[in-house]
């Protein structure tokens, strides 16, 4: 789920980095780094926290430069917590410098046979992570005679799972996309240069052009003589990434041609098929907010706020522990009491995970007197865990896994309970089934995932038409 971006721009990159990177926040809050190409070095600034924390005013003017790459990390369990694994990542080596940042995740076996092969090559593996993976196969393809962009095709051809990268070799901006096209990566257009980045909104805070969407399983290579991309892998169909539709992208985002806030308004416009009597609706915010306007226009129950966000406390889904996410609920929300005492609620959310936040949301509600609380969800029910980047828990602790609705909404203490059905999903998205990795809601993998019950494997090939 982390933020990342590229920016090539011959007025400088520090600022447009921090600047691109503030509109990705909200895909990642433990650390935030850049690294920056200057003089024929990199250097490169990063620390743990939000991306104001570590980026003081005196940190920006000092970093000169007019390439840039930079990430706001989302890290799994297993990898937290380790500072060297603060992304980007830089390397030198034989008159090369190199800096990397990846989001998403390979598959495991994948990994591990990759990271025990170039071991036995005698590298030592500093960090946990994928981009120092990545960044040690295109420095081997380098030192064995490959040129700089075929160091790349050979890499990215070697792995398996959901990623996205930037990187910066020797000046020269890459970036690329698995060819499931899972994890989002767009190429826009700024006044005098070029920016790729996770979602769309970082191209519209520095005032630029959409161009396009980075192709699943193609590599862009970004100089000053302009934008070349080459196409290095192919599926047979794609799989990009629901979630992102539900609950990681801003609203404000294009992902694929489709606007995000369009697929939750029209959620939630289906979700009003289940008839409610009701005094008002209201969101669960910022999330449920596009969800909840869709379910108000539906059903006529006026759209009223019954919950205000603290804007200075983080998402809760993306904190590294139960125990914060349970603090930051009482930290970021409060009920707006007028509007909730003596009447009937419907809140509305875009998914349920554990349910300890659902339940602890409708208490919250019922405590400031509401009558009645009625839960829409703008998700079907997380069923499964994800393997490519989200960090989903086990099926154990997803409650849906384990638990009908019915069960579900007797433990959070809600009056009703309804989520989005599969295919009114699936239709509000505009993008058919079989390219959408929907397997934390059915347990329908794209790729093969040792220990998992079902799986659609994707025919990935080689294309390389470089």
């Amino acid at each position: 789920m982390s933020g990342i971006a590229g920016i090539v721009d011959s007025r400088g990159v520090a600022y447009p980095l921090y600047y691109a990177l503030h509109a990705l926040q909200h895909r990642g809050q433990e650390a935030a780094g850049v690294s920056i190409f200057h003089a024929g070095s990199l250097a490169t600034y990063k620390g743990p926290g939000q991306l104001s924390e570590v980026f003081g005013e005196q940190i920006l003017p000092k970093l000169p430069g007019n390439v840039g790459i930079g990430q706001v990390l989302y890290t799994q369990k297993a990898h937290r917590g380790k500072l060297e694994n603060i992304q980007p990542l830089k390397f030198s080596f034989q008159g090369h410098e190199l800096s990397i940042t990846i989001s998403g995740a390979l598959v495991r076996d994948n990994r591990e046979t990759l990271r025990a092969e170039y071991e036995g090559k005698g590298h030592i593996f500093s960090t946990t992570t994928n981009a120092e993976l990545i960044a040690v196969i295109i420095a081997h393809e380098i030192v064995s005679g490959a040129d700089t962009e075929d160091a790349f095709v050979n890499a990215i051809q070697r792995l398996k799972g959901a990623y996205a990268g930037v990187a910066i070799l020797d000046g020269v901006l890459y970036a690329f996309r698995d060819p499931l096209g899972t994890k989002p990566l767009c190429l826009g257009k700024v006044a005098t240069g070029y920016i790729v980045a996770s979602e769309s909104v970082a191209i519209d805070t520095l005032s630029g052009q959409f161009l396009r969407d980075i192709t699943p399983g193609e590599l862009v290579t970004v100089t000053w003589s302009g934008v070349s991309g080459r196409r290095v892998l192919t599926a047979d169909h794609k799989a990009y990434c629901v979630f992102e539709y539900i609950y990681t992208a801003r609203p404000d985002s294009v992902i694929e041609g489709v606007l995000v806030y369009d697929v939750r308004r029209k959620i939630g416009e289906r979700l009003a098929k289940h008839p409610v009597r009701a005094d008002l609706v209201s969101p669960v915010p910022d999330s449920g907010t596009a969800f909840a306007i869709g379910f108000a226009d539906a059903s006529g129950i006026p759209y009223t706020e019954g919950l205000l966000k603290n804007r200075y406390v983080g998402r809760t889904f993306i904190m590294p522990t139960q125990i914060l996410r349970k603090n930051a609920v009482q930290m970021m929300l409060n009920p707006i009491r007028c509007n909730i005492t003596g009447r009937s609620v419907v809140l509305v959310d875009d998914s349920i995970v554990r349910g300890t936040t659902a339940l602890r949301i409708v208490n919250m509600v019922r405590e400031f007197g509401a009558v009645e609380v009625h839960l829409r969800i703008g998700s079907t029910p997380i069923v499964a865990p994800c393997h490519f980047g989200v960090d989903l828990p086990t099926h154990e602790e997803l409650i849906a896994s384990t638990s009908s609705i019915e069960k579900i909404r007797e433990m959070i203490h809600a009056t009703t309970l309804e989520y989005i059905a599969f295919e009114d999903m699936v239709e509000s998205i505009g993008i058919p089934r079989e390219d959408l990795c929907m397997a934390c809601f059915c347990g329908d993998y794209p790729l093969e995932i040792p220990g998992e019950r079902s799986y659609a494997c994707r025919r990935v090939v080689t294309v390389d038409n470089g």
